[in-house]
C-alpha cells in the first residue's frame, strides 16, 4: 500500500534531486523509497549515487578479494605479482 509522505528539504536540493532522478529514469519519490528500504532492513551497502563516488575508489572496488587476509599482505601480494 503507497502512502504519501511531506518532507521539508531545501529547495537547491529538490532541484538535484529531481536532475539526478531524470538521469536514473527514476522518480524521486523512488528514489527516496529505495533508500529507505535499504537502510530500514540495516543494509549499509546501499547504492551510493553516482554523483557522490570519488572517481580514485572505483578503480579500487572488486581490487582485493575477501579471503581473510589482512588487508596489508594482500597489498604486499598484489605489488608482488605486478611488480616482481
Amino acid at each position: 500500500m503507497l502512502s504519501k509522505l511531506t518532507l521539508t528539504i531545501d529547495q537547491s536540493i529538490i532541484e538535484k534531486a529531481k536532475d539526478f532522478a531524470q538521469k536514473k529514469n527514476k522518480s524521486v519519490s523512488r528514489i527516496v523509497e529505495e533508500y529507505l528500504r535499504n537502510i530500514s532492513v540495516g543494509n549499509e551497502r546501499f547504492v551510493i549515487p553516482d554523483t557522490m563516488k570519488a572517481p580514485i575508489t572505483d578503480n579500487l572496488v572488486g581490487m582485493f578479494k575477501d579471503d581473510g587476509k589482512d588487508y596489508k599482505i594482500q597489498l604486499e601480494e598484489a605489488l608482488s605479482e605486478k611488480y616482481l
